[in-house]
């Protein structure tokens, strides 16, 4: 078994919090400047790389003096304000060292929600990677809520992953990979080299929560690679101290755990509908429709819609529920929730009778719906 990375030009790197901080301990400048160095040596062979950070909250913690993460949602923000001028400098130094520029971008989920402002971050990327410069991506914590609390940055470098149509997803962790068990309480748990992203065995494997220093854990590592996957990107979860690691993973050598993509590449219009975290609204279907969408490939007509829930309007994103309430499919709604109401259970040829008007003969075309 080789590694994925081998035949790799594009790479999305994600540093985790214990990592970047030392558990902790403050921002771990030695290993900071490690990591730089092997992302200069990659660079030099050719490969684009985007660098994805936690820590700012951590560091910011550490600067003032918290030694418990704080469960406020302002005091979260004021620890980012502080933190991320630390973890940005140590960066941008490390990496000035090999000659190579950075560039800082703070995202959030509604950054690459938002048709404009998504289009807008995947020319900003990828002009700075025309440049040779590495862009150094951290969630902007100082002004999002929801995803302080629920959110993680392997989640962010997923979402970066498809964003830039990137050939692989590196995750660095504390951990040396996905096992089979919890390894501190299995004591004959294995480590899984490879496996299929999205195979839903890795999930129940993965178990419980990260450290206290970060919010991630290994499940949304697992959720992370299935949600690459949908670029056609591999994903491989290693430890972020073992010696020289993303330039062994580079050359080949298979380290960690690589869960491999399906070959087959979600087009970027539909890549996009399935990297929304919040959507404006919920469609049941009955059973007609679902086959119609999962097994024909056909659109949604209103027709197949039992209910729906939410206050969205024309153009914004919408998830379809089968009758169990399981997501199947994201799609762009032709019509507002208070139309949707009116047009449900009727046929196509009757919109224009209920509403006297029509704009589209589907509530959703397949062009611009996504299965899950």
């Amino acid at each position: 078994m080789s590694s994925v990375i081998a035949n790799s030009k594009r790479l999305v790197i994600k540093v985790g919090s214990s990592l970047v901080t030392n558990s902790g301990a403050g921002l771990d400048h030695q290993a900071i400047a490690t990591w730089a160095a092997q992302i200069a040596a990659l660079k030099a062979m050719g490969r684009e790389v985007v660098l994805v950070s936690s820590g700012a909250i951590a560091e910011g913690m550490q600067r003032l003096g918290w030694k418990k993460r704080p469960s406020a949602v302002h005091e979260l923000q004021a620890a980012a304000a502080v933190g991320q001028m630390g973890l940005v400098q140590v960066y941008e130094t490390c990496f000035r060292k090999h000659g190579l520029h950075t560039a800082q971008i703070l995202l959030t989920h509604d950054d690459l929600a938002d048709r404009k402002r998504y289009l807008n971050a995947r020319s900003t990327l990828r002009t700075l990677l025309e440049l040779n410069t590495i862009p150094l991506i951290n969630e902007n914590d100082t002004v999002v809520t929801e995803e302080i609390r629920f959110g993680d940055n392997d989640t962010l470098a997923a979402l970066v992953t498809n964003l830039i149509e990137a050939d692989a997803l590196v995750i660095l962790t504390d951990q040396t990979g996905l096992y089979s068990a919890d390894p501190r309480k299995n004591p004959t748990a294995t480590l899984v080299g490879e496996a299929r992203a999205g195979d839903p065995a890795l999930e129940t494997m993965a178990g419980g929560a990260g450290s206290d220093i970060g919010r991630g854990g290994m499940l949304t590592k697992i959720l992370a690679a299935k949600r690459a996957a949908r670029s056609g990107a591999h994903t491989v979860i290693a430890w972020g101290r073992e010696p020289d690691v993303l330039i062994r993973l580079a050359q080949g050598e298979a380290i960690g755990t690589q869960l491999i993509a399906g070959e087959i590449k979600t087009v970027a219009r539909k890549q996009w509908l399935a990297d929304h975290l919040q959507v404006g609204g919920k469609l049941t279907l009955d059973d007609g429709a679902v086959n119609a969408l999962c097994k024909e490939g056909k659109s949604l007509l209103p027709i197949g819609v039992t209910a729906l829930s939410g206050d969205f309007e024309r153009g914004e994103v919408v998830t379809c529920l089968d009758a169990k309430g399981r997501e199947i499919a994201r799609g762009l709604v032709n019509y507002s929730a208070h139309e949707t109401q009116k047009i449900l259970r009727h046929a196509s040829t009757e919109i224009e009778s209920i509403l006297g008007y029509v704009d589209e003969p589907e509530l959703i075309h397949r062009d611009n719906l996504v299965l899950l």
